[in-house]
């Protein structure tokens, strides 16, 4: 659906150029909800405007659904990018105009009938829960209902593809929860394809099927979230997925605690993911091998609709009874990390 090839974007010339984006490859399946994830001055916007080249790659190419955008001509590309909706950070809406015209307003660009907008925008404002707003101005709503407005509009030429520049970075966390709820939506009503840009490991957990990390303008790692957010590889990864569980000083304490133990102990984490997370995998496995253990730290949260669980237990026992319920553990499907 969306191919980035060698994408290259500088700024400035000669001695001052600023290199943003680097050879970067990235692919986005059609229908997939694929969040990009990094710090600031990443080059998370710059990627993200390069996609509808509102910024104009210095080198490679953008493709979407197979048409090389790079290689069109300005009316082309017009007719192109309004295949691609797109709603900011920042709203981006009328103040002038009512909510029933800012999302009118890219169908009276095209010159579509009023008959026509008039069933559109109606359909719209039910779509985002705004029927009883649509003659309010910008100023009378709130941050939730402005993005709302973003989000209709985006939808009101019918996209086949939904950018979103840090779309709820400017919302409080309840907000956030019921326009990521929103997104899902939909994506799954009409299997729209959904490019976010965050930098809250949240957002990508709670919505997203697939994540690119990117830093100093390149992707470090990519793949689905699962992968990436439980079994994290390069350190600006980890950076961002620590957190539900974090080696703070008191867990180090009690790692540490593990080479005083009388018995022979191991503490390592385990990862439960999907309809494992609720079974009773770890007390069958230890009764099965007779090894004792303690629970340092644990917790239980969703990616996207998969549950997963999180652990990290000091085993207590004989070393080869240890690594017997290690083998189990991992022999019923679990990861299972030594880390302490």
């Amino acid at each position: 659906m969306i191919e980035l090839k060698q994408l290259t974007k500088e700024y400035g010339k000669g001695n001052r150029v600023t290199t943003a984006l680097t050879g970067l490859d990235l692919s986005v399946a059609k229908g997939d909800i694929f969040g990009v994830i990094g710090h600031s001055g990443a080059g998370k916007s710059t990627l993200i405007r390069c996609i509808n080249l509102l910024e104009r790659p210095t080198s490679g190419e953008v493709w979407v659904n197979g048409v090389n955008l790079t290689s069109l001509r300005t009316k082309q590309l017009q007719a192109e990018r309004r295949k691609i909706g797109m709603i900011y950070q920042h709203f981006n809406l009328l103040s002038s105009a009512t909510v029933y015209d800012n999302i009118a307003f890219p169908l009276r660009l095209v010159h579509t009938s009023n008959s026509d907008i008039e069933t559109k925008v109606n359909d719209l404002l039910t779509l985002v829960g705004l029927e009883d707003h649509r003659d309010k101005y910008p100023a009378q709503l709130s941050g939730g209902q402005k993005q709302r407005v973003g989000i209709a509009r985006a939808l009101a030429s019918d996209p086949e593809v939904l950018l979103c520049d840090e779309a709820t970075s400017a919302l409080d966390p309840q907000t956030t929860n019921s326009i990521l709820k929103l997104l899902l939506d939909i994506n799954k009503r009409f299997n729209l394809t959904i490019v976010l840009i965050t930098h809250e490991m949240h957002v990508i957990q709670s919505i997203c099927d697939r994540v690119a990390v990117i830093h100093q303008g390149g992707i470090v790692e990519q793949g689905t979230v699962s992968d990436v957010f439980l079994k994290p590889q390069h350190p600006i990864t980890r950076d961002f997925t620590r957190g539900d569980l974090d080696h703070s000083e008191l867990l180090k304490q009690a790692v540490n605690m593990s080479s005083i133990h009388p018995l022979t102990s191991q503490v390592v984490k385990i990862t439960f993911l999907g309809g494992k997370t609720y079974e009773s995998i770890l007390s069958r496995t230890v009764r099965d091998t007779g090894v004792d253990f303690a629970i340092l730290q644990g917790t239980i949260s969703t990616l996207k609709d998969t549950p997963y669980g999180q652990l990290i237990v000091r085993f207590e026992g004989e070393s080869d009874d240890i690594s017997r319920t290690i083998d189990k553990l991992v022999s019923q499907g679990l990861d299972v990390e030594v880390i302490g």
